[in-house]
């Protein structure tokens, strides 16, 4: 025998006796944590890598801060992808309480790979700094079989990167963890801790009918423009112009609308070019005695062969001025004119419009496409009114939004009720642009007027210089980079 035999090794008195007073110097020296489980709703099958998590319980326990002069790591990093803060800190948690209450908790829960021990990718809460951070590696054996046992798990904890993953704990001061000061998601230090996919959406705001008044031009206005010749290749939105009016005469102004998809001589190979679908009257102008010439022009060169002509009259409607913009429009209203009095022995040809609806559900322009003919009083214009389904309640962070026709879900990261801006993530699906999307606990209701899933723009990286620098050399966003033969 090596040991002495007169003094016990491993006794389970003896261990009990540790394990206890290791127990109680954490209750005393250590902080309140919560431990927060993974749970693994998919993953992929073939490389085990996790797919999406869902973190919806928190426990409590206490533990003692082992780098107690400051955080350990490689703090904040700034490279070519942004800022990362690599911030770690050590956690000291007692083994007993963890198998003693944590365990049997989370024991046989769906999805919770392991629960008899602390694993790689949980999170742990800590207060003290009111940040998330996820467990990367844990060491079970420190201090070594001290009385052949072992008393303490040693956490080592970076600060959480969100990715997509779902975190309602029912606990506010963690679900929250996410918003930052700023509700920006960025932490304490400005460090950006959101990295997960999100799309933004643009909510349809609450219904209200928009208004214009309109004038008439007695002499020589543009009552429309016929088209032509479409043309092709346009690359933006051509200028439409209109040869001068003769003096003391007012110029028309039109506007053009384009149309993709139709090949026009191979000119609009690449699917980003466009051809002219039609040209509005933004201003009759007046004094033409005879039909204006028409031509188009673009700043960036692209484009060739668009043409029309115009048309003039006498008595017609002028401009439309937008009195109120309204709102809660999906789609462009029906524009009408009422005909209070007619020039009499003149046909009287009533005007139509067209209208530009925001991506706030607001009109922003009215655009004549026929300003009509014979009118001796301007006209009553009559914008219909629109049918929004939104209230006045507005969404809650990381609550669940539902689609009304697709069943999508997702979760809101931020909502603004002044834009009327959603930033959602964890999205099932695809939304349908004109549906009601509901909160799950706020009851909000309102309707997509658009989807923006554009991938935000690090002013710190170089990924759009690069894509930048490589279309101009190869744009393969063309049916035949290499030119058509």
């Amino acid at each position: 025998m090596v040991l002495n035999p007169f003094f016990t090794q491993g006794t389970s008195s003896e261990q009990n006796l540790v394990q206890s007073l290791i127990n109680e110097q954490l209750r005393m020296y250590g902080v309140d944590i919560y431990y927060i489980p993974r749970k693994y709703m998919t993953e992929n099958t073939v490389i085990r890598e996790v797919v999406q998590s869902k973190f919806d319980s928190a426990l409590p326990i206490e533990a003692y801060v082992d780098n107690y002069d400051a955080y350990s790591g490689a703090g904040d990093v700034l490279s070519k992808f942004g800022i990362e803060s690599k911030d770690e800190v050590r956690l000291i948690i007692s083994r007993e309480r963890y198998e003693n209450y944590i365990t049997p908790l989370i024991q046989g829960q769906a999805n919770i790979k392991l629960s008899t021990r602390p694993k790689g990718g949980d999170l742990i809460w800590f207060p003290l700094d009111d940040r998330l951070y996820e467990i990367k590696d844990i060491e079970y054996a420190k201090p070594y079989y001290q009385l052949q046992n072992l008393y303490v798990y040693e956490l080592y904890c970076e600060l959480f990167r969100y990715q997509d993953e779902v975190i309602d704990t029912g606990i506010d001061d963690i679900d929250n963890e996410l918003l930052g000061d700023e509700t920006d998601g960025l932490t304490d230090d400005g460090i950006n801790t959101i990295q997960g996919y999100t799309q933004t959406l643009t909510m349809v705001g609450n219904a209200v009918n928009a208004t214009a008044i309109v004038g008439i031009i007695t002499s020589g206005g543009v009552r429309s423009f016929t088209i032509t010749n479409r043309g092709g290749g346009y690359g933006m939105v051509p200028t439409v112009q209109v040869s001068s009016a003769p003096t003391g005469g007012v110029t028309a102004v039109g506007i053009a609308s384009m149309i993709g998809g139709i090949q026009v001589c191979n000119l609009n190979a690449n699917p980003r070019l466009q051809s002219v679908q039609r040209v509005d009257v933004s201003n009759p102008g007046s004094g033409y005695t005879v039909a204006p010439s028409v031509t188009f022009s673009t700043t960036d060169g692209t484009g060739v062969g668009a043409a029309a002509t115009a048309n003039i009259g006498d008595n017609i409607v002028g401009i439309v001025t937008i009195t109120n913009s309204g709102g809660g429009y999906i789609t462009n209203p029906t524009i009408s004119f009422t005909n209070e009095i007619f020039k009499t022995g003149v046909t009287t040809v009533s005007a139509t419009a067209t209208s530009i609806v925001s991506t706030a559900g607001t009109i922003t322009n009215i655009y004549l496409t026929n300003a009509g003919l014979g009118y001796s009083v301007a006209p009553t214009i009559s914008i219909e009114a629109p049918v929004s389904s939104s209230n006045a309640l507005d969404f809650a962070f990381n609550e669940i939004v539902t689609g009304s026709t697709s069943n999508v879900t997702a979760r809101v990261r931020s909502w603004n009720s002044i834009t009327n801006v959603l930033e959602i993530s964890n999205v099932s699906g695809s939304f349908s642009v004109g549906e009601t999307l509901t909160g799950s606990t706020s009851g909000a209701t309102k309707t997509l007027r658009t989807i923006d899933k554009t991938i935000d723009n690090d002013p710190f990286a170089d990924n759009f210089n690069i894509e930048s620098a490589a279309d101009s050399i190869l744009d393969f966003s063309e049916h035949n980079p290499f030119g058509m033969p």
